[in-house]
């Protein structure tokens, strides 16, 4: 019977308030569409969006794509992101365990011999005991359910943590490989425009020789011959820091990287659809890393108002002790005990009082926080928005397959073309006075 009034009352006592505020989503100033959006854009509902397409469906390169999955598994950054989760779902585990009452059980055996006195003869006693204790501190201000909320939150925030670093680090490394693609890109039109400069030089010496031009024409030609040999060394030296950052973000030591397909021979990159602003705050992992964290400091303004409040505690252990082993757990050998305690603060020097104004500071700190990455966000889709408009308002007259890779090309072609006319033309001009020389 007691023992049902201990579980009823406990019941009845873990059914009590929780304090602090319930989280509500602050209120956002979300923009119908983005700055730079063309209105034909503005008015149509786009559901799709590049963000739920996979990033091995976006780069056809396959070596791009072995240099992503290298990164996504041996990245320490995001190594250390897999781990802190690891230490928040830890952490959560600690701090839901003081919802449950600790159980505890035990067993000993004393053997104690008594000395001989001047009134009492000597005497040897063994006693042996075994118990089963239990202790609960009851939340009933709901301490430990805000305090579990916050462990939650913050699970949640290293989770999307670890997803913008995912996203992030695949960006990076598609980055930097388009950047060391391109340099190589240029690395190659030095070096042909130093071979056709070269070419042009010696054949300026030959008119040169021959009477037919002046040797400030050969001066000319050296400087230009010059000028693209000193371009090699600094974009070699490019190429290396391009490789050794690539490396870093693959988690390895700097060193050589393998290449795939030229930049004159990767398709055109998407046209990126804005989307929604709506779905933006839904979609981002900071902005949803930033949420989790003011769910975390709102739930801890109820944490730190139950310390006003009283703490009660429930103690209970049961057990059996006998003097003789063979009657441990027969006859009148069971032991129990019950208790209840009760603590109040009364006088803490205003300690309570300041870790109350230390989480509401926390969590409009959260708040704020929370805007400013919104802010962000929408700033970071605008921005590639405005050479959208720009292109629509002043179109450029060009084959719409066109892109970077293939313009790039044929720039490169164009030089050396014209490297090739003015050769022709030199050669063109100098064979009539050899012929008439002969």
């Amino acid at each position: 019977m007691k023992f049902c009034i201990f579980f009823l009352s406990a019941t009845l006592l873990t059914s009590g308030c929780t304090l602090g505020p319930n989280y509500r989503r602050p209120t956002v100033a979300v923009p119908g569409s983005y700055r730079g959006m063309i209105s034909d854009e503005a008015a149509q509902t786009q559901l799709a969006s590049l963000g739920d397409q996979k990033w091995w469906d976006i780069f056809q390169d396959e070596q791009l794509r072995m240099l992503i999955r290298t990164a996504l598994t041996q990245n320490y950054d995001l190594r250390i992101a897999a781990s802190r989760m690891l230490e928040a779902q830890a952490q959560l585990g600690i701090i839901r365990a003081d919802q449950f009452p600790a159980l505890g059980a035990g067993a000993g055996i004393a053997d104690v011999r008594q000395a001989q006195s001047k009134f009492l003869p000597a005497s040897e006693t063994s006693t042996g005991q075994v118990n089963l204790s239990a202790a609960w501190e009851l939340d009933f201000w709901g301490k430990y359910r805000r305090a579990t909320e916050a462990g939650r939150a913050n699970l949640l925030a290293s989770e999307w943590a670890r997803r913008e670093v995912v996203s992030t680090l695949a960006a990076n490394v598609a980055s930097v490989y388009f950047q060391l693609r391109a340099v190589d890109l240029e690395l190659e039109i030095s070096k042909r425009t130093l071979n056709s400069r070269q070419e042009s030089l010696r054949l300026t010496r030959v008119l040169s020789d021959g009477g037919s031009t002046s040797l400030l024409d050969v001066r000319q030609a050296e400087q230009l011959v010059f000028t693209a040999s000193a371009e090699i060394p600094a974009l070699e030296q490019q190429i290396e820091q391009q490789e050794n950052f690539l490396s870093i973000l693959l988690g390895q030591n700097p060193g050589d990287v393998p290449r795939g397909q030229t930049l004159a021979e990767q398709r055109q990159p998407p046209e990126v659809p804005p989307g929604l602003p709506a779905s933006l705050l839904e979609r981002r992992p900071d902005i949803r890393q930033a949420e989790a964290r003011l769910i975390a400091a709102n739930a801890e303004i109820g944490v730190a108002r139950a310390a006003y409040f009283p703490q009660i505690s429930l103690s209970g252990a049961g057990g059996f002790q006998s003097s003789a082993l063979s009657n441990l757990f027969s006859g009148p050998a069971g032991a129990w005990s019950f208790g209840a305690s009760l603590t109040q603060p009364i006088f803490t020097g205003g300690r309570l009082r300041s870790e109350v104004r230390l989480a509401e500071a926390r969590q409009q700190t959260a708040v704020l926080f929370y805007q400013q990455s919104i802010q962000g966000a929408f700033r970071s889709v605008s921005d590639p928005g405005i050479p959208r408009a720009a292109r629509t308002a002043f179109p450029i007259r060009s084959g719409r397959g066109a892109s970077f890779p293939h313009a790039l090309h044929g720039w490169c072609h164009g030089l050396s073309g014209s490297l090739d006319q003015r050769n022709q033309r030199l050669l063109g001009g100098a064979w009539p006075r050899a012929g008439a020389a002969q």
